[in-house]
């Protein structure tokens, strides 16, 4: 018995919670109340999710398919799992995204899907989505496609010229952990892909000598999502994986994905799910790399196996481990060793820098900003402040550390 669109779109929407989805930040600004069309990339809007800048982007989020010829042991869609599968085709995803719209619960679309048939045949029905959404029915929204590093470059070429963003799934940390969980993928085509894709988007990005415009390629770049907990990769390994695919792919961003097992005992994985905080301490971490000029070394040197503290944010978790570092003088720190203190972001430290010129701040003066006294107290000194012997306390960490709780016995 054909099942229901309606239960289709509950079992693929639920399917695609495992897919890190993305904001459309990064992308062209497109409005159709300017231009025609349908859609736009901009404003707040069934998923949400968060760009940069903290504006939120709703889109609608599912899998063309979750039926897959591989067998990826990490997967729940894996072709040897028992879960409930079904099929969109490519015509009733373009009808729920463009009606979605209609009715204001989304700004966009982010569609992955299962392998089905061949990796070629798959790209080709998302590459028809996202073509007929563009040229057939003038969606501006956002696109977020998942590609398969398998398909021809033509097909993924092709993608990039209606997509906003296109990624491109690393999977796992190691190559070593790719040939032990999902040896149907090949490490070296999925970088062979990021790399070809990266190529497209630079050469995009150059003005053409007959008109000096830039070809509209992916305008929100590539990203790539790695498996969390799967194979046993320290947090080290992790980011370590994370900064080469950044300097070698330009990345957008890498998405980090908690391994939720499936009981199998056949497949020797680990059987215990890795907290949630595991994942957002890797986000936190990545942040401190790519914008606050942290050695992946010095985020994780603070243990010995390699692992991110999960009770205290990693900038806090390096402070308390570099305690002669401080206190930072607002008034004379230069941005560098501004950005190194706990609770001051990239935002604060600019407004540190411009108001300085003018005046000697004070502690006040930061909680005007939005900064977190309780949190920098101990790790700064300021007009009329000094932490005295607070930076030096030897319970210092327990100030920060999440309190106990008691769990409920029902």
């Amino acid at each position: 018995m054909r099942k229901s669109l309606k239960d289709r779109l509950a079992i693929l929407s639920d399917a695609a919670k495992y897919d890190a989805s993305c904001a459309s930040s990064g992308t062209a600004k497109r409005d159709s109340a300017a231009s025609g069309g349908l859609g736009s990339t901009e404003g707040s809007g069934i998923c949400h999710a968060y760009a940069p800048d903290g504006r939120c982007i709703s889109l609608l989020k599912i899998l063309m398919t979750n039926f897959c010829i591989y067998d990826c042991a990490y997967c729940v869609n894996r072709s040897s799992s028992n879960v409930e599968r079904a099929r969109f085709t490519a015509e009733e995803v373009v009808w729920l995204t463009i009606e979605f719209y209609r009715r204001n619960y989304i700004e966009g679309l982010f569609l992955s899907s299962g392998i089905i048939r061949s990796s070629d045949y798959t790209m080709e029905e998302m590459v028809r989505i996202a073509r007929t959404l563009r040229i057939t029915h003038g969606f501006r929204g956002y696109i977020h496609l998942k590609t398969i590093p398998e398909a021809s470059p033509a097909l993924i070429e092709e993608a990039g010229l209606y997509a906003d963003r296109l990624s491109i799934n690393i999977e796992l940390p190691t190559d070593a952990g790719i040939a032990r969980f999902a040896p149907e993928k090949r490490p070296a085509n999925i970088r062979r892909s990021m790399a070809d894709l990266r190529l497209k988007i630079e050469d995009a990005g150059e003005p053409t000598l007959q008109t000096g415009r830039r070809k509209r390629f992916v305008p929100a770049g590539q990203s790539t999502q790695m498996i969390v907990g799967a194979d046993g990769a320290s947090d080290a390994a992790i980011l370590s994986t994370s900064a080469r695919l950044y300097g070698s792919y330009d990345l957008k961003r890498v998405y980090y994905s908690a391994f939720s097992p499936i009981p199998d005992a056949s497949r020797n994985l680990p059987l215990v799910k890795p907290p949630l905080m595991r994942e957002h301490r890797l986000y936190q971490a990545d942040w401190l790399y790519r914008f606050y000029g942290f050695d992946i070394n010095e985020i994780v040197s603070g243990r010995e196996d390699g692992m991110l503290d999960l009770d205290l944010d990693p900038k806090l978790a390096w402070a308390l481990a570099h305690r002669a570092k401080f206190p930072v003088d607002i008034n004379r720190a230069a941005r560098e060793m501004l950005l190194r203190v706990p609770g001051l972001g990239t935002k604060a430290v600019k407004s540190i820098l411009s108001a300085r010129p003018h005046r000697r701040l004070r502690l006040e003066d930061l909680a005007r900003l939005g900064v977190s006294i309780r949190k920098v107290k101990a790790f700064v000194a300021a007009e009329g402040w000094s932490p005295l012997k607070l930076t030096d306390r030897s319970d210092l960490r327990t100030m920060f550390e999440p309190k106990p709780q008691q769990l409920s016995l029902l």
